[in-house]
């Protein structure tokens, strides 16, 4: 008889794993989040940081910075679909042989049609410049993308687009960082700065990458997702990891994950071993940030956002803000220009859990501070409660 997971169970095991209930365990730092997370959403700099504040309830960001750029514990990376995440150095290998390498190979073949295309180059014009552009930045150290780009002025040259002209430079940057050769580094101003000065990847950490079947990495990947956010759908894996059904598929079986039922009818999957329910954490709140791993980590997302997606999300699939009650997401919270952190539910709550709400919201503008944060990917209620007054 196949086991069946109510949403409600779902929904415990989501705040247990993912650090939003219960105490904060003593001694959790940066990296206990991200690999509680599998990976921090990286393409907004901001998230990074108040996703391990949303756990850890303590300013952080020093600390965060220490783990990026001093201690080097933590990695930032190209990852599944094409994404920037932060990864536990220790996991960045999986990460790498399971999704980036892929991503990497298919973002080549776009980069030299587009060269062809705009008449720049071929592969062996692109190679050139790759191997010019990596001596640069050794010589140098670490370097920003203009830097480089004074030092190698073919990365000025010009591709052609119907929605306008993009120069080389961030392509090239960023095919660099898919095949594992260079790495983002400490940003070009403040922790919500998206641009960053580049280093190569072993005058970065100690020891090199090592290389992992892509197979097995799939495979790794797939069980610390389970691990972390299981039940899912196969097709919930599939959007995580960018994978083709195929690859998803093969993940599982060799997991021997366990088929379950889901409420609404479809069929998710466990860990061996991971069957067992877990306890209602009781009442919890949490003012999560845009692209929060919690919020992106599934394609189908009915179970715990309802019907608020056209509200909460971006045109794209982007995730904005979002205040989450009890497993599920019930509003939206936006940072105003006064520094205000404002809140409008989009469920009927009880006064306890409105009253945690507010608590919530003043504790994350005390963290603030000074600092003003305005998500990359605006969704509708989030800009119109920013400058709302």
């Amino acid at each position: 008889m196949t086991l069946h997971i109510d949403t409600a169970q779902r929904r415990a095991r989501l705040a247990w794993r993912h650090g939003l209930a219960g105490p904060t365990p003593p001694g959790n730092g940066p990296e206990d989040v991200a690999a509680d997370l599998v990976a921090l959403h990286a393409t907004d700099p901001a998230t990074v940081h108040l996703s391990v504040a949303a756990r850890l309830h303590t300013p952080l960001v020093a600390t965060v910075e220490d783990a990026l750029y001093e201690r080097r514990s933590l990695l930032r990376m190209l990852g599944m679909r094409r994404t920037m995440f932060v990864v536990p150095v220790g996991f960045a290998a999986v990460v790498q042989a399971g999704a980036t390498r892929a991503v990497a190979a298919e973002q080549r073949r776009l980069l030299l049609r587009h060269l062809a295309e705009s008449g720049v180059g071929d592969a062996a014009w692109l190679a050139d410049v790759e191997e010019s552009t990596y001596e640069a930045l050794r010589r140098r150290g670490n370097a920003t993308a203009a830097q480089l780009a004074a030092d190698e002025p073919r990365l000025r040259s010009l591709m052609v687009f119907p929605q306008g002209n993009q120069y080389v430079t961030s392509r090239l940057l960023l095919l660099l960082a898919a095949d594992g050769r260079i790495v983002r580094g400490r940003p070009v101003g403040t922790w919500i700065s998206s641009q960053y000065a580049w280093s190569c990847l072993p005058d970065w950490l100690p020891e090199p990458l090592p290389e992992l079947d892509p197979a097995h990495a799939r495979t790794e990947l797939a069980r610390a997702w389970l691990a972390r956010y299981g039940p899912g759908t196969a097709a919930d894996l599939k959007w995580w990891s960018g994978w083709t059904m195929t690859h998803t598929r093969a993940a599982l079986r060799a997991l021997e994950a366990v088929e379950v039922t889901l409420d609404g009818g479809e069929t998710g999957f466990v860990l061996p071993g991971d069957t067992d329910p877990v306890p209602d954490p009781g009442p919890w709140v949490a003012l999560l940030p845009s692209l929060d791993p919690t919020v992106m980590g599934f394609q189908s997302r009915m179970w715990y956002l309802g019907s608020h997606a056209p509200a909460l999300f971006d045109r794209t699939g982007n995730a904005g803000p979002t205040v989450w009650a009890g497993g599920r997401i019930v509003g939206v919270w936006a940072q105003r220009p006064t520094g205000q952190v404002a809140v409008e539910l989009v469920e009927e709550v009880p006064a306890a859990t409105r009253r945690a709400v507010d608590r919530a919201a003043k504790e994350l503008e005390g963290w603030l501070g000074e600092a003003r944060v305005t998500p990359r990917f605006r969704a509708p209620l989030e800009k119109e409660l920013a400058e709302s007054r």
